[in-house]
Order: C-alpha cells, then structure tokens, then sequence
C-alpha cells in the first residue's frame, strides 16, 4: 500500500532536506557541548534522524526517543508514534507494531497511528509473502537435488 493511499501515515516516507537536519544536529551538538540538552531540542534531532533515509540516523532519532520515553512520562505519547515510526522505517515490524499499539490502546482514533498500522501490516504480509517464496524456492531446490541423487543411486 503505498502512503498516498494512507495519507496520515506521510513521515514513514517523507524525509527532512540534509539542510534541515543539519540545523536540528547543529542545536543538539551546542547544547551537548553545553552539557545541557533539553528534551525538546533532543525531541526535535530524534524526529530529524526518524525521518532520515539513512539508516544509521534512524537508529540513533530511535535511541534518542526510546531514552526521552523512559526518563520524560509526560513525553511518552509523542514519542510512542515516533518510536513505532523508527521501527518501521528500519524494518523491526514487530517493535513498531507494539509500540503503535501502545499509542492506539490511548487513543484509538488517532488517524497517524491508524494508517501507520496498516502500513505495518502490510509490510509484515509482504515480508511474510517473501518468506514464503524462499522456503517454497529452497524445497524445490531440494527437491531436484535428492531427484537427482536417487536417479543417480538407480543407475548404478
């Protein structure tokens, strides 16, 4: 399903410009150097890095998250979809699903979290499609090699 069709879903393709980020890195690597991030300024960098194609800045924007969830609880809302986002952008289907559910479990009609989910769901079938095709691909090649050994073992 492509994410026109899921129009709330837009951040799982759309990416920040390298200009963009550049000003979020910039921030937190003053305040850094200062020795006091503040959660919006590291907010802010992770969501850059979730929306990267990069995969690296990815999974640093979900590190940054997942360590502003566990100290900030007046947090975790905003972060619980971004969370679910990282996750899906780097193909841990299984850690976006819970943490979307998560968010979905407070409140169910959140429209980003919804098409998110479906979005999820159809990649995890897809995975599973593929999955599929591999074990039926490696039978067949099976198949044909023990074939080929009993038909070697007969002529004999």
């Amino acid at each position: 399903m492509k994410t026109a069709e899921v129009p709330y879903a837009a951040d799982a393709e759309v990416s920040l410009s390298f200009d963009e980020l550049y000003v979020l890195r910039t921030q937190y690597e003053k305040e850094l150097a200062q020795s006091h991030v503040t959660t919006q300024t590291m907010f802010n960098y992770a969501w850059g890095l979730v929306k990267s194609p990069v995969r690296e800045d990815q999974l640093q924007g979900v590190q940054l998250l997942a360590e502003i969830y566990r100290s900030e609880p007046k947090r975790r809302r905003e972060c619980l979809y971004y969370l679910a986002l990282g996750h899906y952008k780097m193909g841990n289907f299984d850690e976006a699903k819970s943490f979307n559910s998560r968010l979905l479990e407070r409140e169910p009609a959140n429209l980003q979290a919804q098409s998110l989910d479906t979005l999820i769901d159809t990649a995890v079938k897809r995975e599973g499609y593929i999955g599929m095709a591999i074990a039926g691909g490696a039978a067949a090649v099976g198949t044909l090699l023990l074939a080929g050994l009993v038909r070697r073992a007969t002529r004999k």
